[in-house]
């Protein structure tokens, strides 16, 4: 990839961080901590203020410092999958979309968990009890469907030989 695809992508991250800062900020101030929240679909759809002090649906509580650490290996994963990506490679593009998402969620709910040491979530279904996410967890869970479809169904063994190739 030229050094132009690298800028966007880099422009791409950032507008999706500012993003999720923009909400988590926004539910850190109008959502009290202890309250019910604002319904959006009485029933249905709320606005709940959580902080987080775990992963996903709320597993590996008060382990920050491991979370910490795992985020930093799936940047640096998700980092040198993208740099392989060949140059102009247009059939590659949901890959980068992919990691762009991922990358950008990580990043967004790292911000958090060494900041505050816990993440802010704040959208809850309350319909289903689902547990309570974030804008950043979103981008997480997009990309990470992506990723898993494009490697399920779109991409054959040979489409990513690249990422077995060394540099010259």
């Amino acid at each position: 990839m030229k050094h132009s695809g690298y800028i966007k992508a880099i422009i791409i991250v950032v507008l999706l961080i500012l993003l999720d800062r923009w909400t988590k900020h926004l539910a850190s101030t109008f959502l009290a901590p202890d309250a019910d929240g604002i319904p959006l679909i009485p029933g249905v759809f709320r606005l709940l203020y959580l902080e987080n002090r775990g992963s996903a649906f709320g597993m590996m509580q008060n382990r920050q410092t491991f979370l910490i650490l795992f985020t930093f290996v799936i940047l640096a994963a998700v980092t040198y999958v993208f740099v392989k990506i060949p140059a102009g490679d247009r059939r590659m593009a949901p890959l980068r979309a992919s990691i762009i998402l991922i990358y950008a969620g990580a990043v967004g709910n790292l911000i958090d968990r060494i900041s505050q040491r816990f993440v802010v979530d704040f959208f809850y279904f309350e319909l289903i009890d689902f547990p309570i996410f974030n804008v950043a967890d979103i981008y997480v869970t997009c990309g990470a469907i992506l990723l898993v479809f494009l490697l399920l169904f779109r991409y054959k063994d040979e489409d990513l030989a690249f990422l077995k190739q060394h540099n010259k």
